[in-house]
C-alpha cells in the first residue's frame, strides 16, 4: 500500500492498493482528514487480481480485515479506532454466519456498529464479500481551563 497526501488538501492523506478498479474508477482504499478514516469497499483481491479465499465467505471476510488493517496503519490508526463497519453479502442466507463469525473474532472486544446487507453481485462473481470501515482517531484530551489562584 502506498500512502499519500494531496496538494490542495494537506489535511488529507490517501492509501492506495495498486488494484487496478482505483485507477480506473477513482477512487483510493482509504481516505483520511483530520481523526476521520474512511475505507473504501473491499474485496479479497490481492493487487495482482487473485481472488483470496474463493467459494469461502469466512476466508475472504478475514483477509479482507487484513487489507484494511494495513490500510488503517498506513493512517496512523488500528482496528480498536473503528467505530462502524459495513458488510455487503452475495447470498446472505448462505454467507451470513460465516461473515458474521470473521467479523467478531476481528471485533470482540472492540464491537464497533455494523451492518450487514444481502446484494444481488459483486464486481467479480467469485467474491462474496465487500467491506467498508469507518474510524475515528481518539482526541487529545482537553486542556483543563486555567484558572487563576489569588
Amino acid at each position: 500500500m502506498k500512502t499519500s497526501s494531496q496538494p490542495h488538501a494537506p489535511h488529507r492523506h490517501e492509501v492506495t492498493s495498486g488494484t487496478v478498479w482505483e485507477a480506473k474508477y477513482g477512487y483510493v482504499r482509504a481516505v483520511r482528514s483530520s481523526k476521520n478514516i474512511h475505507v473504501a469497499g473491499t474485496t479479497s483481491v490481492t493487487p495482482a487480481g487473485n481472488v483470496i479465499g474463493e467459494g469461502d465467505a469466512y476466508a475472504q471476510t478475514r483477509y479482507i480485515f487484513d487489507i484494511i488493517k494495513k490500510a488503517l496503519h498506513e493512517l496512523k490508526a488500528s482496528l480498536t479506532d473503528v467505530v462502524r463497519t459495513r458488510m455487503y453479502v452475495v447470498h446472505i442466507d448462505l454467507h451470513a454466519d460465516a461473515v458474521g463469525k470473521a467479523h467478531g473474532e476481528v471485533f470482540t472486544s472492540i464491537r464497533p456498529a455494523a451492518t450487514m446487507v444481502g446484494v444481488a453481485g459483486l464486481i467479480r462473481p467469485e467474491l462474496l464479500v465487500e467491506i467498508e470501515v469507518d474510524a475515528v482517531l481518539p482526541t487529545p484530551p482537553e486542556r483543563p481551563p486555567h484558572q487563576n489562584v489569588h
